[in-house]
């Protein structure tokens, strides 16, 4: 069990949903030894300025995690979640095939370890909503949409053909702030070994494009294996930095996600967590 009493807070990075360095999503993972303020974690996350800091203490017999992007603490996060569970496993805190719940603003969610480098993340998911197609997408995307939806999440869902070319997308277009979703995937059929392939573009997060994003694959997992009539889905993210996952839906409002993790470097921030404010907000059981 790592102690941050005389080194100070444990930190480390990982490239998540990847098998390679820096490939995939990056996090980084911060052990704290209990609540801090908003406004403290918000600033580290922007000074570290990966897609998401997670934030990690034990309370109570239990472990709490926070989200934030360099801009904004958001409800759901998948590959820093992943990130945390791979990196309590490093820090001693975590056996492997252990699983454990991580207490998070969207609830419950399941970790399990299953080697240093693999884990499996039990994620919120939920029915996607049909919306109406705006001109904006068609003049965006220079097709029209086969579909598209909404969410309670908050992410904007666009289906296009097989043969769209999908890599093409230009994530500084300002289009992808448009409506009232804080962000748009645009998901597609892949050839195998993956069923389906997206991109995930956030601006209104502070993100203009998400490498690879558990939540976002945790949405449409079941409309793809609904569609296709299987089980299990592989899917894929072709960004700058590509990765993938298994997606498996396990009940009707719930993924599981399995992925590899890489820790890229790890060390201690020169502070005391004991110096740091800790926040009024409390978690609630759920």
């Amino acid at each position: 069990m790592i102690s941050s009493h005389h080194k100070g807070i444990p930190i480390c990075a990982i490239d998540a949903f990847s098998a390679t360095p820096m490939g995939g999503n990056g996090a980084t993972v911060v052990l704290l030894d209990h609540p801090a303020s908003s406004i403290w974690m918000q600033a580290l996350a922007a000074e570290l300025a990966q897609s998401e800091t997670s934030f990690l203490w034990h309370n109570g017999g239990q472990w709490c995690l926070r989200w934030f992007t360099p801009t904004c603490e958001v409800s759901l996060c998948g590959h820093a979640t992943l990130a945390a569970g791979l990196a309590l496993h490093k820090w001693g805190e975590l056996a492997i095939a252990k699983p454990i719940d991580f207490q998070t603003r969207s609830g419950r969610i399941r970790v399990e370890v299953l080697t240093p480098e693999l884990a499996s993340i039990d994620l919120p998911s939920e029915e996607m909503k049909e919306r109406q197609t705006e001109n904006w997408m068609a003049n965006l995307l220079g097709a029209d949409p086969l579909a598209t939806w909404s969410s309670q999440l908050g992410y904007g869902v666009i289906l296009v053909n097989a043969e769209f070319p999908i890599a093409n997308l230009d994530c500084n277009d300002l289009a992808w702030q448009n409506g009232p979703e804080k962000a748009w995937l645009v998901m597609q059929t892949a050839t195998q070994p993956y069923q389906y392939q997206l991109r995930f573009f956030a601006p209104n997060m502070g993100i203009k494009e998400d490498p690879v994003t558990g939540s976002a694959h945790a949405l449409v997992a079941p409309w793809w294996c609904k569609k296709l009539g299987i089980n299990q889905v592989q899917g894929w993210q072709p960004s700058q930095r590509p990765g993938g996952m298994f997606c498996e839906p396990i009940a009707a409002a719930k993924v599981r996600i399995k992925g590899n993790g890489v820790i890229l470097w790890q060390g201690f921030l020169p502070w005391q967590s004991s110096a740091i404010e800790p926040d009024s907000w409390i978690f609630t059981s759920s």
